[in-house]
């Protein structure tokens, strides 16, 4: 068993004060194990009530004393803390299985490893791990913070799985290994519970919250199963990717309360190909038998092959049937957090593939209307639990054999394919961030290699240290998707029959190579090098610490590297002073740092930290081609309203590098003082309605939480413009330079029907201005994520057309690289990014999220040059 997986030091003295304290009738009813070390109490009777009362909300840390005590008293339940969460609790998985198959994980650990990765083995060690092996399955919940239902239903699961002797449980203990994530978001629990616990009983009990869930990312937590950002995407993916590939994974999740009252699988269309056909059989199986169990119960409402396509983001369980994993998706209809709530007959609707709210052959039996409750979501939560557990132990050698046969046929897809391998050469515009791509790939359990010695391949040079990944794995789909070019589908379930299309789910793609900037080739033919199979979780892998060279004049730092900006601001953090080019000046090009003196071991330890190489310094640059850089003091606008999850995000991200920020609110704006406390001001992708606070819904908020600057806010800003401020806005932000400041620019986007242009979630070329400060360090053509409302800039004639500066427009043709375009006259030849002079300081409008979800490593600098000025 890996060693980060240790056990959670459980309270025997705990259990035996809560048995003690039990009545008489209570523990009478309690069941006992047949082994167990004393009476286990049920959720009901530790809790104070049933999971999914009516207005109760159990809180993370009472959950995990639950969980410790099970751990305890039952012989059946491995509790294991695998570490903190962000802001520090602990962040727990759970196996079950029969006592046998607990002490003896390490080998069902191993045999699972034989089936999904078969490569080297015999037929009879094939068989062996078919015949002693167990079905592994892992199931998530509390994801989604608000969703509240999620959290609460592990203990019902769990303590039922602890205490039954009945034949259908002891055969899911016997032949299956459980793992369940009670909580995928453990502070998000505490944040939704403590605020429905402060209102319950107001008039504001069933109030949204106002903030994030998750301390950064709010509900885009799902999305980072690719890049594994936060702490617990990384918990999650060790379990699923890296230590245990499983066969099933669901994860059960809340939706709208105005539908079906729950989706079970399979998805609807379309899907994503590349994966093995039995992955997607074994979706519809497993949901058949979830709705069926659902059925039996007289669960009304349940649908399945609807709602939720089969392309969708790259989030946990979209990912992982590329892994070899039938990865679903429960998602049952909400109450008011914990408050009941009635609907009308009328009110319900339908869906994707879910045309009318009328019975159908994949919704037999709608649910007519009436209470909801969160109780209701529990029991579905639990018979979907049960239900998925249960196929998979009555089919247990099916299910390893079918793991076997996707994971063996991917290899030889990869084999027989036309694709044999894909090169990351080691020459990269931005090397360090093409070490963290291939980090981000070791951390999806792939397989790379990297050549002791330059190459050529198919007519290409590659240097020593080109990785090299070869699509004869059982992990071809993933490396497909995430590295190679991608076309969303054009079909009858993408586009209506006007020719409109049909919102993804989310992306049009998820190309992680396009989105970190990275050089990736496929290539038609074998790579036979002198290679080493690159080792590491990959989490935080850097190109092996940046070398240091002092010269006569200090240290020279390259500015094409992202990293650059994270070794400068330790630097400033030390006290350190940088300088910067401003123009080329010999071997340095506008945009690298000067470092004069720095004390060595502060260099060595920077350089070992970053990856950042400290290159010799050998002439005095002077201050006319390298002046003193200027740490800006940056503030980061933050509102109420739910929280803005772009806002956390770039919070994250500068976080990541280093950045010094202070969050910015109503009263910041509004008290007068903005250009006396920051250079920069960041407004990070939002509406202008919900800046300013003239939208629909304020009266859903306590007073305290209602927010918004109004117009004396917009003019509080360009005040601080004017004054010499910098103003950089993200996306849909740039609504409020566009309606507030009276400038002569335009989004020509803005309003156009979707059958003239469409972009949604898609890689598109620009070329950038290299020359313009905020392009320093960038390359000539780069790729920008085009996502939901972002923007496209156009100048109006005005008389001072030279004040506007187009940093980066948008290619003449052929725009798009990956996902879908409509309308590419439109845009091309168009500013994608706008950086206006605007009094003394200046506007800076990036009509896209140039720092999508933490993921667009590609495109930072536009961001990171804003942040960093000059004397």
């Amino acid at each position: 068993m890996p060693a980060s997986l240790r056990p959670v030091p459980g309270s025997l003295a705990l259990l035996f004060t809560l048995v003690a304290g039990l009545s008489a009738p209570a523990a009478a009813q309690t069941q006992r194990m047949t082994d167990a070390p004393a009476v286990i109490p049920s959720p009901e009777e530790f809790f104070g009530h049933v999971m999914g009362a009516d207005r109760q909300l159990v809180r993370w840390d009472r959950l995990v004393e639950y969980y410790e005590l099970l751990g305890e008293a039952s012989d059946r339940i491995d509790v294991r803390n695998v570490g903190p969460s962000t802001q520090g609790r602990p962040f727990l998985v759970v196996f079950v299985s029969s006592p046998e198959n607990l002490a003896d994980l390490d080998r069902i650990q191993s045999l699972n490893a034989r089936l999904q990765d078969p490569r080297g083995a015999s037929d009879e060690q094939i068989e062996t791990a078919i015949d002693e092996g167990k079905a592994v399955v892992v199931q998530s919940y509390g994801l989604h913070s608000t969703e509240v239902a999620g959290s609460q239903t592990p203990p019902e699961v769990l303590w039922e799985m602890a205490t039954r002797d009945d034949e259908a449980m002891a055969r899911i203990l016997d032949e299956t290994v459980s793992i369940l994530i009670p909580a995928f978001n453990p502070d998000g629990n505490h944040i939704v519970t403590d605020w429905y616990d402060r209102w319950v009983g107001t008039e504001f009990e069933a109030a949204q919250l106002p903030e994030l869930y998750h301390p950064y990312i709010g509900h885009d937590n799902n999305r980072d199963a690719f890049m594994q950002n936060t702490v617990e995407s990384q918990y999650g993916a060790t379990i699923l990717f890296r230590d245990w590939v499983p066969q099933a994974y669901v994860d059960h999740h809340q939706m709208g309360a105005y539908g079906a009252r729950m989706y079970v699988p399979p998805y609807a269309e379309p899907i994503r190909p590349e994966g093995d056909p039995l992955v997607w059989r074994e979706m519809a199986w497993y949901g058949a038998h979830i709705a069926y169990g659902l059925e039996q119960e007289a669960r009304e409402g349940i649908v399945n092959a609807a709602v939720y396509s089969g392309w969708g983001h790259f989030g946990f369980h979209w990912i992982t049937p590329f892994h070899n994993i039938a990865g679903m998706l429960t998602e049952s209809a909400s109450a008011q957090l914990a408050t009941p709530l009635y609907v009308h007959p009328e009110q319900l609707t339908g869906s994707r593939q879910l045309p009318e709210y009328e019975a159908q052959t994949t919704f037999p039996n709608p649910w007519p209307g009436g209470w909801w409750t969160i109780r209701d979501i529990v029991i579905n939560q639990r018979i979907a639990t049960f239900q998925t557990l249960d196929i998979a132990a009555k089919n247990r050698e099916m299910v390893l054999r079918n793991a076997y046969l996707k994971s063996s046929r991917q290899v030889e897809r990869g084999l027989q394919g036309d694709v044999k391998a894909y090169l990351i050469p080691a020459e990269q515009h931005d090397p360090l961030t093409a070490a963290k791509m291939v980090g981000k790939l070791l951390g999806q359990g792939v397989e790379i290699r990297q050549s002791r010695e330059a190459f050529t391949h198919e007519g290409r040079v590659y240097g020593a240290g080109s990785w090299i990944v070869t699509t004869a794995q059982p992990k071809r789909g993933v490396i497909r998707w995430l590295l190679e070019r991608t076309f969303y589908p054009q079909n009858s379930y993408t586009r209506n029959p006007d020719g409109s299309p049909i919102r993804p789910y989310d992306m049009s793609g998820d190309v992680l190579a396009e989105f970190m900037g990275v050089r990736v080739d496929p290539v038609l033919t074998p790579v036979e090098v002198s290679s080493t199979v690159v080792e590491g979780d990959g989490f935080q892998l850097v190109a092996d610490g940046g070398f240091v060279e002092r010269g006569p004049e200090g240290f020279h730092i390259v500015g094409t590297a992202n990293d650059a900006f994270h070794a400068v601001n330790l630097l400033w953090d030390a006290g350190v002073t940088v300088h910067r080019f401003v123009q080329d000046h010999g071997p340095h090009a506008a945009g690298d740092f000067w470092v004069p003196d720095a004390p060595d071991a502060l260099v060595a330890e920077i350089a070992a930290s970053t990856g950042v190489d400290f290159r010799a310094m050998g002439v005095d640059a002077g201050d006319d081609y390298a002046p003193v850089a200027t740490r800006e003091r940056v503030g980061l606008f933050q509102r109420y309203w739910g929280g803005n999850m772009d806002e956390g995000w770039t919070r994250l991200l500068l976080e990541q590098f280093g950045f010094a920020y202070e969050t910015v609110r109503d009263a910041d704006i509004l008290g007068g003082r903005l250009r006396e406390r920051f250079d920069v001001v960041v407004l990070p992708d939002d509406g202008l309605a919900r800046m300013t606070g003239d939208w629909s819904q304020p009266e859903a908020y306590p007073d305290e939480f209602r927010s918004g600057f109004g117009r004396a806010g917009i003019e509080a800003l360009e005040a601080f413009v004017e004054a010499g401020g910098t103003l950089v806005t993200f996306a849909e932000a740039g609504d409020l330079v566009i309606d507030g400041f009276g400038l002569p620019v335009r989004n020509i986007v803005d309003g156009v029907p979707t059958t003239e242009f469409w972009a949604h979630g898609s890689t598109l070329r620009v070329n950038v201005d290299t020359d313009h400060p905020l392009g320093w360090g960038m390359p000539d053509e780069a790729l920008v994520v085009f996502f939901g409302a972002n923007q496209v800039y156009e100048v109006e004639r005005s008389g001072d057309g030279q004040a506007y500066h187009r940093v980066a427009d948008y290619v003449s043709r052929d725009v798009l690289r990956s996902g879908q375009l409509d309308g590419e006259g439109l845009i091309a030849d168009r500013a994608a990014l706008l950086a206006i002079d605007h009094g003394d300081g200046q506007v800076v409008m990036i009509g896209f999220r140039t720092q999508h979800r933490a993921q667009t490593h590609g495109t930072y600098k536009f961001l990171f040059n804003a942040l960093v000025g000059t004397e």
